[in-house]
């Protein structure tokens, strides 16, 4: 009490409202209320002052300790070992080293891995058989394997052949104005509607993993031949509006300056031999770009100086394991849970169904995981060494991002460069606003999701295609979340949606394509 009157009177309010209340004694009404708001204000700054002595005698933090109290308690006879510290778990500690606690979660879900693995071959037996994926190339009635998948892929070389003359008739002014424009829109057009004629029409010609190839070779060549065009047109609009300048300027000096100046740069282009447009336009280079492991193109690709034999060795090693390992999981774990869904799908019972598909989300997210490794790491890096293609940044750490929207910035970069610059990029310099442009890749790539998915399974629903735009409030939920609660939180949404979202959708399509198709022989069972 003494210490709280001392604080009291030696603060400045406390000693005006004092002050004040000796001097007004005699006063009007008017100071009167005004003293007795001063006093409330007063009684405020008491219980103010009473909270702030009770925290001052918490000793949960080490920095409420004075230096001089603790050099009294050392001088102490006692030989204290007690300090104000708190415990390791507490958020205030400031502890953050933690890979124990990940290898132990490692070391949990190998074991959980190995017990749903014995689970498994208990129950289904080891039905492991890489002969049986023979059957995806064939006709389930049929000895002969399908000729048609490669002369599909083969046929694409038109398009290659297409575009490739059309640069050359753009070159030499033979086509101007719009006409470029619709003549490129309808040719990228075609070429993603051809396989849905096709395989809509003549689909006992191809087996499913044909349709699927299909359907990913070109839609790859679409994003290529797309960004091709682009790059071209770039390079012709720069040339043009380098004519029109040189044109409107008269002979003098600054015009031999700068006549000098571009000399001076072609003559370091020339050293460094770089390729300048048109010089690009030869089959050589299209096919170059077609089979290198991106889908940006550019005249002059970085290149390696020479191909790393034990690493080329590794990789494709990776390339070959992973991939019967992935057949092998497929088989002896996706498979049997497909088929055990069916009539907890066919009874809607929803309780069942949950079940059902929260078995699924494991595997199927394992199989996901290696997926990408093998597809990102193990099979770019082959392609890219063998091309002595030298920009290898195919991924970021995806894992680590803190909200959705860095996921898929860093998770699919040939694809993400590709979406950045030819549509948000472009979008934006035509005034459009960001959140328009995110928007319209989004779109964009949710179509395409559907086209890979739909038309290899002859499945035409809008499932995959509504999974991918709940992307776009997912990212801002996420960003939200992240900057409220923190990036661990973030993180956590991350993988949720990648354990239970759209691979888990995937697997529903192909559950629906079995209840559909009825026949276990094309998959070997």
């Amino acid at each position: 009490q003494l210490q709280l009157s001392q604080s009291l009177s030696c603060h400045p309010t406390c000693r005006m409202s004092i002050s004040s209340g000796d001097s007004d004694e005699g006063k009007s009404s008017e100071n009167g209320a005004i003293f007795f708001k001063t006093g409330v204000q007063n009684q405020s700054e008491e219980n103010r002052v009473l909270r702030q002595l009770r925290r001052t005698k918490s000793v949960t933090q080490a920095e409420q300790i004075t230096e001089v109290e603790r050099k009294a308690r050392l001088s102490q006879p006692d030989k204290p070992i007690h300090k104000p510290r708190d415990s390791l778990l507490s958020w205030s500690s400031g502890f953050n080293s933690y890979e124990g606690f990940v290898n132990l979660g490692l070391l949990v879900l190998m074991l959980g891995g190995i017990r749903l693995f014995l689970e498994n071959v208990l129950k289904y037996g080891v039905r492991i058989n890489p002969l049986s994926w023979l059957l995806w190339m064939k006709h389930e009635h049929e000895t002969d394997f399908y000729y048609h998948t490669p002369l599909f892929l083969l046929a694409a070389n038109i398009h290659v052949v297409f575009a490739y003359h059309l640069e050359h008739l753009l070159a030499k002014d033979k086509i101007r104005g719009n006409i470029e424009f619709y003549v490129h829109a309808a040719h990228l057009g075609i070429l993603l509607f051809i396989p849905v004629v096709i395989l809509g029409i003549w689909t006992h010609m191809f087996s499913l993993l044909g349709r699927t190839v299909i359907c990913i070779i070109y839609t790859i060549l679409f994003l290529k031949l797309w960004s091709y065009a682009q790059v071209n047109h770039w390079c012709r609009s720069e040339k043009s509006w380098r004519k029109k300048v040189s044109r409107r300027r008269s002979f003098s000096f600054r015009k031999a300056q700068d006549h000098a100046i571009n000399e001076e740069e072609c003559d370091e282009t020339t050293a460094l031999n770089l390729t300048q447009y048109p010089d690009n336009l030869t089959l050589g280079d299209l096919y170059y770009f077609l089979a290198a492991p991106t889908l940006c193109y550019e005249l002059n690709f970085p290149r390696s100086q020479r191909i790393r034999i034990r690493f080329l060795l590794r990789r494709m090693l990776e390339v070959i394991v992973i991939s019967n390992i992935l057949l092998a999981m497929f088989q002896q774990w996706i498979i049997p849970s497909v088929k055990n869904s069916f009539k907890a799908f066919s009874d809607l019972d929803y309780m069942r169904c949950a079940e059902r598909l929260l078995k699924l989300a494991i595997p199927n997210h394992i199989l996901w995981l290696s997926w990408f490794y093998l597809c990102f790491h193990s099979f770019l890096n082959t392609l890219a060494e063998l091309l002595y293609f030298a920009d290898r940044d195919f991924y970021q750490d995806w894992w680590n991002a803190k909200d959705v929207g860095t996921f898929w910035r860093l998770w699919n970069l040939p694809v993400h460069k590709w979406a950045v610059r030819h549509i948000f990029v472009p979008m934006m310099t035509m005034k459009y606003s960001k959140t328009s442009a995110s928007v319209a890749v989004f779109i964009l790539s949710a179509a395409l999701h559907e086209y890979l998915v739909s038309i290899p399974l002859h499945m035409y629903k809008i499932g995959v295609f509504l999974g991918m735009m709940v992307q776009v409030p997912l990212v801002y939920i996420s960003t939200k979340v992240e900057a409220k609660f923190g990036p661990r939180l973030g993180n956590l949404i991350v993988w949720a949606s990648l354990i239970l979202g759209q691979p888990l959708g995937i697997m529903v399509y192909y559950h629906d394509y079995m209840v559909k198709t009825l026949d276990p022989n094309i998959l070997g069972l």
